[in-house]
């Protein structure tokens, strides 16, 4: 088996069309083809159904493409280390980030890595948590932050930054008479959540604050993310849930932040990494985790009720 042939079978994957997936890879269909049989005879299995009208993955094949991309994103970090190396760097640091973390806390992280230890190649990936928590598993990943702590096995989970949970509303929307909003009273309206495909640990713990109702939610839309989240608000479409900074980064004008009525939910950030010894470079970037000056108010506790005149307008 060589490159080639997992070149040849993830265009074919993704594009289910062997005569587009020929002319992707800048070749003819022949010798495409010809290279996919001789995966199939390496591997022993068929991957693929072909007919006059469709193309599809065997289940064989299916299995096959969850590997596959792997290896190329393995082969990318050997070329990126090389090269980071080449430029003077003297180690790596590969963060997978995932459920959008709150941009204040990463701004400040890095910032602090960059003063304290410049010499560390630091690699962002934003990724989908499953693929994050695979990625850790095989060492295509260092360190992650997500919005969960259902890991599974092998996977520490440590809670390091909480953010309150505010309802983004439009401007001049008449809950805005309460300086905290009652969840049942925002459940009467259309609500634009987080697609759990896109956030999946942020929307597992809003999911949580919304089933403390009886009333049913009504999802008008769910987005990718907290930016288009905030135009959804803005346009008087829905109202949103979200952490205080992401709706103050987003900035959308006529979006107003209230904190929810009743015990003040917070949503968690989790640092996860592998089980096992730690390698003195995450050693020392989780310190500077821990040691971030997080906002007054972003930790675990009960905030004072609102001063009356405050409200956060963007």
């Amino acid at each position: 088996m060589e490159l080639r042939h997992l070149r040849c079978f993830l265009a074919v994957a993704e594009e289910l069309h062997f005569a587009r997936a020929a002319e992707r890879l800048h070749i003819e269909q022949s010798p495409l083809s010809r290279t996919i049989k001789e995966l199939e005879e390496d591997l022993g299995e068929q991957l693929f159904v072909r007919t006059s009208r469709s193309t599809r993955l065997t289940r064989a094949g299916k299995l096959f493409l969850e590997h596959v991309p792997r290896v190329f994103s393995a082969l990318q970090q050997a070329r990126d280390s090389v090269k980071a190396a080449a430029n003077g760097f003297h180690g790596q640091l590969r963060i997978a980030l995932s459920d959008g973390i709150t941009p204040s806390h990463l701004s400040s992280l890095l910032a602090m890595c960059r003063q304290e230890e410049p010499e560390v190649d630091i690699r962002l990936f934003q990724v989908p948590l499953a693929q994050q928590l695979k990625g850790l598993q095989d060492d295509l990943y260092d360190v992650g932050f997500a919005q969960s702590d259902e890991v599974g096995e092998d996977i520490a989970a440590e809670a390091v930054w909480n953010d309150p949970l505010m309802v983004a509303v439009p401007a001049r929307h008449h809950l805005l008479k309460h300086k905290r909003i009652p969840l049942d009273d925002l459940l009467q309206f259309p609500l634009v959540l987080c697609d759990p495909q896109a956030c999946e640990g942020h929307a597992r713990q809003v999911e949580r604050l919304l089933r403390r109702s009886e009333r049913e939610s009504l999802v008008a839309e769910r987005v990718a993310s907290f930016e288009l989240m905030m135009i959804v608000v803005s346009a008087g479409f829905a109202l949103g849930l979200a952490g205080a900074p992401h709706i103050t980064a987003c900035r959308e004008l006529g979006v107003v932040a209230r904190p929810l009525a009743g015990r003040f939910p917070l949503l968690t950030t989790y640092l996860l990494r592998r089980e096992g010894e730690v390698p003195e470079v995450l050693s020392r970037f989780i310190e500077r985790v821990q040691a971030i000056d997080l906002p007054e108010g972003t930790r675990p506790a009960l905030p004072p009720e609102p001063d009356p005149q405050e409200e956060i307008e963007l």
